[in-house]
């Protein structure tokens, strides 16, 4: 009996497997393009972290909307000091934006200016299988 409960069990499991190792697959490439997304913004070239965000985000701020949001809002904060993830969750849906391939990442931030921030990012996979980014807010 307890072997045909492991083995129906197993046999339950298996299937999930690469389903499991696409999602970790997919927040590793989100990540990634986040982080460089993220080096943009970093470096004060809020232009082409705009021409590289997702068309969804495109369509919601206009280049200029958005250089004058980091201006206002990131460059007070200052040099970065250092980054980690915190969390990646992948979703299929999010309030108030068409359904896909999302990741949601907190990364644990400081910088000159504020020891201590949070800042999320959520990269959006595109038609293209490109992670473009979607949505950036610093706490």
């Amino acid at each position: 009996m307890f072997r045909t409960c492991i083995l129906v069990l197993l046999l339950i499991l298996l299937p999930l497997n690469p389903l499991i190792a696409d999602t970790r697959q997919s927040k590793a490439e989100a990540v990634t393009s986040a982080l460089a997304w993220l080096s943009l913004v970093d470096s004060g070239e809020y232009e082409d972290s705009w021409n590289t965000s997702a068309t969804y985000f495109k369509a919601a701020v206009t280049a200029d909307q958005w250089q004058q949001t980091l201006t206002a809002v990131r460059k007070p904060l200052g040099a970065l000091n250092s980054r980690a993830v915190k969390s990646a969750a992948f979703h299929t849906s999010l309030p108030g934006a068409p359904d896909g391939e999302y990741v949601v990442i907190q990364f644990s931030t400081s910088f000159a200016n504020k020891a201590s921030a949070t800042e999320t990012v959520t990269p959006v996979k595109e038609k293209d299988g490109t992670w473009r980014v979607t949505g950036y807010y610093i706490q």
